[in-house]
């Protein structure tokens, strides 16, 4: 009796070995907890600082600029000097070509004279075509005359406006033309006795710092002729490209995170505008993109940004939604089901997968308006072999 129940014991205990090595075993798993907190989805782009005003001095005649003693980089106050420049001095004219110019002047003036008689006719041309159309009228009413020859007149009478009107607008080109020659004469004549030119002084337009200096030296320039950049560096705003799929999340106002300028501190910002029209920009893989360009104001006080100056690269955290108190999720957890977003969430040991709505994600989270709680175990980069009420053990 007591060998049958030895050996019934030790085929018990075989059977339990059996049973137990050919049972599934808990799948290991990476498990995080659903928290809730600060949700932030944001655009992120490489972005450049530019100067919101910049300001181009340039020469407003022809003439010798003396030598730019300023350096980039120094301050100037609004109105100060910042170049000096010498106009050109007319070339001196003989006496042949003295009497030619005087000539000229003459005939100038005969044509002002003529201009003038041709305004004298047009006046008593319209004159008389108003007395023609007052007296036509009058007859018409007593009815000596057409009606239609009413209408000639008036016709007359609008010619005759426009004829005067012509008429003085000769004279005054007429005149223009002798004032011109007149002034070339005097310009000419000075010249000639060895007159000095006054030196124009050049000012600044606006309190700030030189930018750019591009005519250094003395020498001659032309009317037009850029001499230096000058702009106030703490007015700076940035300008990113963005994809215009993002760009239609972005409204004016959205707040904005600048960091990796060179500056320890992150800085603050606002979109100020999206500029109305995008363009085409080819990327490092060779993908045609639309994009449009964002304009951030810096909010950051200049305090905290001395070192930061036009032209530098800014990484731009722009945050198109922010939810407070939000459940979030590792989007690592998130696989599809159909239409739908599902997760394993672990209760008592096992996986059961649940179908949830997702009302946003970022490239980290993922944000959940129902179906779970925060401090619920949730199945990070679930193995595709992981079935519904499988056994799972944390890793």
């Amino acid at each position: 009796m007591k060998k049958k129940i030895a050996w019934t014991a030790g085929g018990l205990i075989v059977l339990a070995l059996l049973v137990w090595a050919f049972m599934p075993r808990a799948t290991e798993v990476e498990v995080a907890k659903v928290i809730q907190g600060r949700f932030e989805r944001s655009v992120m782009e490489d972005g450049k600082t530019r100067l919101r005003d910049r300001y181009a001095v340039s020469t407003p005649l022809t003439g010798r600029v003396a030598r730019i003693t300023l350096r980039q980089g120094d301050s100037v106050a609004r109105d100060a000097t910042v170049a000096t420049v010498w106009p050109l001095v007319p070339a001196m004219l003989d006496e042949r070509a003295r009497d030619q110019q005087n000539a000229h002047v003459g005939t100038l003036e005969a044509s002002v004279s003529r201009a003038k008689a041709n305004v004298g006719h047009a006046v008593a041309a319209l004159e008389q075509a108003r007395a023609d159309l007052k007296r036509n009228e009058a007859l018409a009413k007593e009815g000596f005359i057409s009606p239609n020859q009413n209408e000639t007149g008036r016709l007359t009478q609008r010619l005759r406006e426009q004829e005067l009107e012509s008429a003085r607008q000769e004279e005054n080109g007429a005149r223009h033309e002798l004032d011109q020659s007149r002034i070339a004469l005097r310009q000419y004549s000075s010249a000639s006795t060895g007159a000095q030119q006054r030196p124009w002084q050049i000012k600044a337009p606006v309190s700030g710092k030189i930018l750019r200096i591009q005519q250094q030296s003395e020498g001659m320039v032309q009317a037009g002729t850029a001499l230096m950049e000058v702009g106030d560096p703490t007015h700076l705003e940035v300008v990113v490209d963005v994809l215009t799929e993002d760009a239609a999340q972005i409204t004016p106002g959205t707040p904005v995170q600048l960091s990796n300028w060179g500056g320890s501190e992150t800085l603050e910002g606002r979109v100020r505008l999206i500029e109305p029209a995008a363009f085409t920009k080819v990327s490092a893989l060779g993908v045609e993109e639309q994009r449009v360009n964002a304009v951030i104001d810096i909010t950051s006080s200049p305090d905290k940004r001395t070192t930061l100056g036009d032209g530098f690269k800014v990484d731009v955290r722009v945050l198109v939604q922010v939810v407070e108190n939000a459940i979030k999720i590792p989007v690592s957890a998130l696989f599809p089901v159909g239409s739908r977003s599902a997760l394993f969430v672990v209760e008592g040991g096992r996986a059961r997968q649940r179908e949830i709505e997702v009302s946003a994600r970022n490239g980290v989270e993922a944000w959940v308006k129902t179906g779970l709680a925060p401090g619920t175990s949730v199945i990070v980069y679930p193995p595709t072999s992981l079935q519904d009420g499988a056994r799972v053990t944390a890793r």
